[in-house]
Protein backbone atom coordinates (compact mmCIF):
# COMPACT_ATOMS: atom_id res chain seq x y z
CA UNK A 1 0.00 0.00 0.00
CA UNK A 2 2.82 2.37 1.09
CA UNK A 3 4.29 1.49 -2.45
CA UNK A 4 1.26 2.03 -4.17
CA UNK A 5 1.32 5.86 -2.40
CA UNK A 6 4.58 6.57 -2.97
CA UNK A 7 3.79 5.85 -7.01
CA UNK A 8 0.82 7.96 -7.14
CA UNK A 9 2.53 11.26 -5.37
CA UNK A 10 5.27 10.47 -7.31
CA UNK A 11 3.40 10.19 -10.95
CA UNK A 12 1.38 13.65 -9.68
CA UNK A 13 4.30 15.50 -9.01
CA UNK A 14 5.50 14.37 -12.22
CA UNK A 15 2.23 15.89 -13.91
CA UNK A 16 3.10 18.88 -12.10
CA UNK A 17 6.85 19.68 -13.42
CA UNK A 18 5.15 19.05 -17.06
CA UNK A 19 2.44 21.42 -16.47
CA UNK A 20 4.53 24.07 -15.53
CA UNK A 21 7.64 23.33 -17.67
CA UNK A 22 8.19 25.37 -21.11
CA UNK A 23 5.08 25.50 -23.34
CA UNK A 24 5.50 24.59 -26.99
CA UNK A 25 4.63 27.60 -29.03
CA UNK A 26 1.02 28.28 -30.57
CA UNK A 27 0.95 27.19 -34.68
CA UNK A 28 -0.03 30.75 -35.28
CA UNK A 29 2.90 32.08 -34.15
CA UNK A 30 5.31 34.04 -36.62
CA UNK A 31 8.72 32.76 -37.81
CA UNK A 32 11.33 34.77 -36.92
CA UNK A 33 14.13 36.26 -39.07
CA UNK A 34 17.16 38.49 -37.87
CA UNK A 35 18.51 41.10 -39.84
CA UNK A 36 21.79 42.45 -39.82
CA UNK A 37 21.64 46.35 -41.04
CA UNK A 38 23.08 49.47 -40.93
CA UNK A 39 20.67 52.67 -39.42
CA UNK A 40 20.14 55.17 -42.34
CA UNK A 41 18.50 53.89 -44.18
CA UNK A 42 18.19 49.74 -44.41
CA UNK A 43 16.96 49.77 -40.58
CA UNK A 44 14.35 52.31 -41.52
CA UNK A 45 13.29 50.49 -44.25
CA UNK A 46 12.98 47.37 -42.00
CA UNK A 47 11.19 48.74 -39.51
CA UNK A 48 8.42 49.92 -42.10
CA UNK A 49 7.83 46.73 -43.29
CA UNK A 50 7.73 44.93 -39.91
CA UNK A 51 3.76 45.34 -39.98
CA UNK A 52 3.38 43.69 -42.84
CA UNK A 53 5.36 41.14 -42.54
CA UNK A 54 4.21 40.51 -39.31
CA UNK A 55 0.62 40.50 -40.62
CA UNK A 56 2.02 37.36 -42.89
CA UNK A 57 3.26 35.72 -40.18
CA UNK A 58 6.85 36.47 -40.40
CA UNK A 59 8.69 38.60 -37.59
CA UNK A 60 11.31 40.49 -38.12
CA UNK A 61 14.16 41.20 -35.70
CA UNK A 62 17.13 44.24 -36.98
CA UNK A 63 20.22 44.02 -35.61
CA UNK A 64 22.06 47.40 -36.32
CA UNK A 65 25.24 47.90 -36.85
CA UNK A 66 27.92 51.12 -37.24
CA UNK A 67 30.31 49.23 -39.41
CA UNK A 68 30.18 46.81 -42.45
CA UNK A 69 32.70 43.64 -41.00
CA UNK A 70 30.13 42.55 -38.44
CA UNK A 71 27.05 42.11 -40.30
CA UNK A 72 28.32 39.86 -42.33
CA UNK A 73 30.70 38.10 -39.81
CA UNK A 74 27.65 37.14 -38.19
CA UNK A 75 25.56 35.94 -41.01
CA UNK A 76 28.71 33.91 -42.38
CA UNK A 77 28.71 32.25 -38.25
CA UNK A 78 24.84 31.44 -38.60
CA UNK A 79 24.48 34.32 -35.40
CA UNK A 80 22.15 36.25 -37.69
CA UNK A 81 19.52 35.04 -40.93
CA UNK A 82 20.43 37.44 -43.34
CA UNK A 83 22.23 41.41 -44.28
CA UNK A 84 21.11 44.13 -46.08
CA UNK A 85 23.67 47.25 -46.12
CA UNK A 86 26.29 46.07 -49.33
CA UNK A 87 26.86 46.42 -52.39
CA UNK A 88 28.07 43.17 -54.91
CA UNK A 89 31.59 44.71 -55.09
CA UNK A 90 32.15 44.73 -51.25
CA UNK A 91 30.49 41.44 -51.38
CA UNK A 92 33.04 40.06 -53.48
CA UNK A 93 35.92 41.86 -51.72
CA UNK A 94 34.73 40.44 -48.17
CA UNK A 95 34.13 37.19 -49.66
CA UNK A 96 37.79 37.21 -51.05
CA UNK A 97 39.37 38.64 -48.00
CA UNK A 98 37.24 36.60 -45.47
CA UNK A 99 37.44 33.16 -47.26
CA UNK A 100 32.94 33.16 -46.74
CA UNK A 101 30.82 32.51 -49.06
CA UNK A 102 27.64 34.73 -48.69
CA UNK A 103 24.99 35.07 -51.53
CA UNK A 104 23.69 38.53 -53.00
CA UNK A 105 20.32 37.22 -52.71
CA UNK A 106 18.07 40.77 -53.53
CA UNK A 107 19.23 44.47 -54.55
CA UNK A 108 16.89 46.84 -53.06
CA UNK A 109 17.89 50.27 -53.72
CA UNK A 110 21.42 52.90 -54.67
CA UNK A 111 23.15 55.23 -52.27
CA UNK A 112 24.91 57.37 -54.13
CA UNK A 113 28.21 58.37 -52.79
CA UNK A 114 29.25 62.02 -52.63
CA UNK A 115 32.37 64.04 -52.02
CA UNK A 116 32.04 66.55 -48.92
CA UNK A 117 33.34 69.68 -47.42
CA UNK A 118 33.42 72.01 -44.78
CA UNK A 119 35.93 74.68 -46.24
CA UNK A 120 34.63 74.64 -49.97
CA UNK A 121 31.80 74.96 -51.41
CA UNK A 122 32.51 73.74 -55.57
CA UNK A 123 35.12 70.95 -56.15
CA UNK A 124 36.67 73.36 -58.03
CA UNK A 125 37.61 75.17 -55.59
CA UNK A 126 39.76 72.60 -53.47
CA UNK A 127 43.20 73.49 -53.60
CA UNK A 128 46.72 72.35 -54.41
CA UNK A 129 47.75 69.79 -51.48
CA UNK A 130 44.65 69.76 -50.00
CA UNK A 131 43.43 66.43 -47.60
CA UNK A 132 41.26 63.79 -48.98
CA UNK A 133 39.59 61.65 -47.14
CA UNK A 134 38.37 58.31 -48.46
CA UNK A 135 36.56 54.68 -46.95
CA UNK A 136 39.60 52.03 -46.35
CA UNK A 137 37.55 49.10 -47.23
CA UNK A 138 38.60 47.89 -50.81
CA UNK A 139 35.36 48.25 -52.63
CA UNK A 140 34.57 51.33 -51.28
CA UNK A 141 37.96 52.91 -52.04
CA UNK A 142 37.71 52.39 -55.45
CA UNK A 143 34.12 53.68 -55.48
CA UNK A 144 35.40 57.14 -54.28
CA UNK A 145 38.33 56.99 -56.70
CA UNK A 146 36.00 56.70 -59.48
CA UNK A 147 34.00 59.03 -58.42
CA UNK A 148 36.77 61.43 -58.10
CA UNK A 149 38.29 60.52 -61.59
CA UNK A 150 34.98 61.28 -63.18
CA UNK A 151 34.77 64.56 -61.73
CA UNK A 152 38.12 65.57 -63.59
CA UNK A 153 39.85 65.82 -59.93
CA UNK A 154 42.37 62.91 -60.99
CA UNK A 155 42.56 59.71 -63.70
CA UNK A 156 42.69 56.08 -62.42
CA UNK A 157 44.67 53.28 -65.06
CA UNK A 158 40.97 51.41 -65.25
CA UNK A 159 38.35 53.87 -64.51
CA UNK A 160 36.05 51.56 -64.36
CA UNK A 161 37.52 49.03 -62.22
CA UNK A 162 35.51 48.76 -59.18
CA UNK A 163 38.54 47.84 -56.66
CA UNK A 164 40.52 50.67 -57.69
CA UNK A 165 43.53 52.13 -54.97
CA UNK A 166 45.73 54.80 -54.74
CA UNK A 167 48.49 52.71 -56.44
CA UNK A 168 46.15 52.93 -59.41
CA UNK A 169 46.28 56.71 -59.56
CA UNK A 170 47.89 57.64 -62.63
CA UNK A 171 47.28 61.19 -62.71
CA UNK A 172 46.99 63.33 -59.19
CA UNK A 173 47.24 67.24 -60.89
CA UNK A 174 46.22 68.93 -57.63
CA UNK A 175 48.56 66.67 -54.96
CA UNK A 176 46.07 65.68 -53.30
CA UNK A 177 47.26 63.96 -50.27
CA UNK A 178 44.95 60.90 -49.37
CA UNK A 179 43.82 59.63 -45.76
CA UNK A 180 42.11 56.23 -45.79
CA UNK A 181 39.86 55.80 -42.81
CA UNK A 182 37.10 53.38 -41.98
CA UNK A 183 34.12 54.54 -43.70
CA UNK A 184 31.69 55.41 -40.37
CA UNK A 185 34.64 57.92 -39.36
CA UNK A 186 34.23 59.68 -42.46
CA UNK A 187 31.55 62.41 -41.05
CA UNK A 188 33.89 63.00 -37.61
CA UNK A 189 36.90 64.35 -39.83
CA UNK A 190 35.20 66.48 -41.83
CA UNK A 191 36.58 69.81 -39.93
CA UNK A 192 40.07 67.77 -40.63
CA UNK A 193 40.19 67.90 -44.11
CA UNK A 194 39.43 69.62 -47.13
CA UNK A 195 36.83 66.75 -48.61
CA UNK A 196 35.77 63.74 -47.55
CA UNK A 197 34.43 60.80 -49.72
CA UNK A 198 31.45 59.51 -47.85
CA UNK A 199 28.75 56.82 -47.73
CA UNK A 200 25.34 58.06 -47.58
CA UNK A 201 24.24 56.13 -45.10
CA UNK A 202 26.75 57.68 -42.99
CA UNK A 203 26.62 60.82 -44.42
CA UNK A 204 22.29 60.84 -43.72
CA UNK A 205 23.08 59.83 -39.50
CA UNK A 206 25.15 62.40 -39.67
CA UNK A 207 22.77 64.76 -40.88
CA UNK A 208 23.88 65.65 -44.24
CA UNK A 209 21.59 66.31 -47.14
CA UNK A 210 23.56 64.73 -49.99
CA UNK A 211 21.59 66.46 -52.49
CA UNK A 212 22.23 69.84 -51.36
CA UNK A 213 25.74 69.30 -48.99
CA UNK A 214 27.78 66.82 -51.63
CA UNK A 215 29.93 68.95 -53.76
CA UNK A 216 30.14 65.84 -56.22
CA UNK A 217 27.40 62.47 -56.15
CA UNK A 218 27.03 59.60 -58.13
CA UNK A 219 24.00 60.16 -60.59
CA UNK A 220 21.11 57.97 -60.72
CA UNK A 221 23.11 55.41 -63.30
CA UNK A 222 25.44 54.05 -60.35
CA UNK A 223 25.75 50.45 -59.93
CA UNK A 224 26.73 50.57 -56.77
CA UNK A 225 23.11 48.35 -55.49
CA UNK A 226 22.73 47.54 -52.32
CA UNK A 227 21.55 44.23 -51.78
CA UNK A 228 19.69 41.39 -49.11
CA UNK A 229 22.73 39.16 -48.90
CA UNK A 230 22.20 35.40 -47.32
CA UNK A 231 24.35 32.38 -47.43
CA UNK A 232 23.52 29.33 -49.65
CA UNK A 233 21.83 27.25 -47.41
CA UNK A 234 19.24 30.16 -46.47
CA UNK A 235 18.69 32.04 -50.04
CA UNK A 236 15.71 29.79 -50.67
CA UNK A 237 14.15 29.89 -47.40
CA UNK A 238 10.40 30.85 -48.14
CA UNK A 239 10.77 33.44 -44.70
CA UNK A 240 14.13 34.89 -46.58
CA UNK A 241 12.15 35.36 -49.94
CA UNK A 242 9.14 37.23 -48.24
CA UNK A 243 11.92 39.76 -46.91
CA UNK A 244 12.85 40.34 -50.63
CA UNK A 245 9.21 40.57 -51.93
CA UNK A 246 8.79 43.50 -49.17
CA UNK A 247 11.71 44.86 -49.83
CA UNK A 248 10.97 45.61 -53.49
CA UNK A 249 7.29 46.52 -52.84
CA UNK A 250 5.30 49.42 -54.20
CA UNK A 251 4.81 50.54 -50.48
CA UNK A 252 8.56 50.31 -50.01
CA UNK A 253 9.49 52.14 -53.06
CA UNK A 254 6.92 54.94 -52.10
CA UNK A 255 8.63 55.01 -49.05
CA UNK A 256 12.31 55.00 -49.97
CA UNK A 257 11.24 57.74 -52.46
CA UNK A 258 9.40 60.22 -50.13
CA UNK A 259 11.57 59.72 -47.08
CA UNK A 260 15.05 60.19 -48.15
CA UNK A 261 14.62 62.74 -51.56
CA UNK A 262 16.86 61.31 -54.38
CA UNK A 263 19.30 60.70 -51.33
CA UNK A 264 18.39 56.71 -51.51
CA UNK A 265 17.07 55.59 -55.39
CA UNK A 266 14.94 52.52 -55.33
CA UNK A 267 16.76 49.72 -57.67
CA UNK A 268 13.80 47.79 -58.77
Amino acid sequence: MAARRAFLVLGLAAMSLAACGPRTPKASAPDTLTVAATAIPHAQVLEFIKPKLAAEGLKIEVKVFNDYVQPNTQVAEKRIDVSYFETLPYLQSFNHDKGTNLVAIQGVHVEPIGAYSRRWTTIGEVPNGATVAIPNDASTEGRALILLAKNGVLTLRDPKNALSSLKDITGNPRNLKFKELEAPALPRVLDQVDLAVINTNYALDAKLNPGKDALIIEDKTSPYVNYLVGRPDNKDDPRVKKLAAALTSPEVKAFIEKTYGGAVIPAF
